[in-house]
C-alpha cells in the first residue's frame, strides 16, 4: 500500500477556486475505482493544529494499491495516477505549486471515519530510518477548550526538536477534526519529541485520561520520495 500528500499552494488572487476545487475534486476522487481511501483537506497555519485555516494552501490524501504507483519514470505520471488528468490539469491551470510525499505506511493504530484507512498495519515495526508520521483526531465538543489551550505549547516543542524536519496541518474542518503532518530525520527523533519532550508527553497523558477524542489515528509511513512542482 502506498499513500500520496499532495499539498497545493494557490496564488492569493485564486483563493476562490481553491474552496471550489474542495467541492468539484471529490467527484473525480470518488470516481477512481483505483482508491483505496482519499481526504481533500484544508491546512492550517502555523506547521501544527490551528484553527486560523491557511486560504492559499489546501491538501489532498490519497491509498492506493503499491503496483498501482510504481514503474513511473516521470514525478508527474505518479501524480497524474494517483490524483487524475481534471485534478493535476486544474493545479496547472491556476499556477499552483505542489509538493508531494509519496509515503509507504508501515505502523498504525486508531481508525480514520471508522476505517483502518492505511490497510492491515501492525503498531510496531523494525524500521528505524527518515519518518513520517499522520497524527489526527476528531475532538469532543466539550473537551475544545482543553485541547486548543495545549497547542502552541506543542508546536512551539516540535519545531525546536532535534531531527525536525518538516510539519503542516491538516484536516477536513477546522474545529473538531485536526491532523498534522510530519516529517523526521529518524524514528527515533521522533519518539524523543513524542514521548520525551515535557509538553508533549504531558498532553498524551491528558487526552486518554480526559478523553479529548470521539476517534484517534496515528499512524508512521516511509518516505520514499518527495517533490515540489
Amino acid at each position: 500500500m502506498y499513500a500520496v500528500l499532495t499539498l497545493i499552494q494557490y496564488k492569493k488572487r485564486f483563493v476562490y477556486f481553491a474552496l471550489l476545487a474542495m467541492a468539484l475534486h471529490r467527484l473525480p476522487l470518488w470516481l477512481n475505482r483505483r482508491l483505496r481511501f482519499y481526504k481533500l483537506l484544508g491546512c492550517g497555519k502555523g506547521g501544527t493544529f490551528s484553527k486560523t485555516p491557511d486560504w492559499q494552501q489546501w491538501g489532498a490524501l490519497v491509498v492506493m494499491d503499491k503496483n498501482d504507483l510504481t514503474g513511473f519514470s516521470e514525478k508527474e505520471q505518479l501524480q497524474l495516477r494517483a490524483y487524475g488528468q481534471f485534478m493535476t490539469g486544474w493545479w496547472r491551470f491556476f499556477g499552483c505549486q505542489t509538493r508531494t510525499f509519496l509515503l509507504e505506511p508501515i505502523e498504525a493504530h486508531g481508525s480514520w471515519d471508522g476505517k483502518q484507512a492505511f490497510g492491515d498495519l501492525p503498531v510496531k515495526s523494525e524500521y528505524e530510518g527518515p519518518i513520517a508520521v499522520i497524527t489526527r483526531a476528531t475532538i469532543n465538543a466539550d473537551k475544545r477548550s482543553r485541547f486548543w489551550e495545549h497547542v502552541e505549547a506543542v508546536s512551539n516543542e516540535m519545531r525546536k526538536a532535534e531531527g525536525f524536519q518538516f510539519s503542516v496541518g491538516i484536516g477536513e474542518n477546522p474545529w473538531n477534526k485536526q491532523a498534522t503532518f510530519s516529517v523526521w530525520q529518524s524514528k527515533e527523533h521522533m519518539k524523543q519529541f513524542a514521548y520525551k519532550m515535557p509538553n508533549h508527553a504531558d498532553v498524551i497523558q491528558k487526552t486518554r485520561k480526559e478523553k479529548w477524542y470521539s476517534e484517534d489515528m496515528f499512524v508512521r509511513f516511509k518516505v520514499v520520495e518527495s517533490w515540489v512542482n
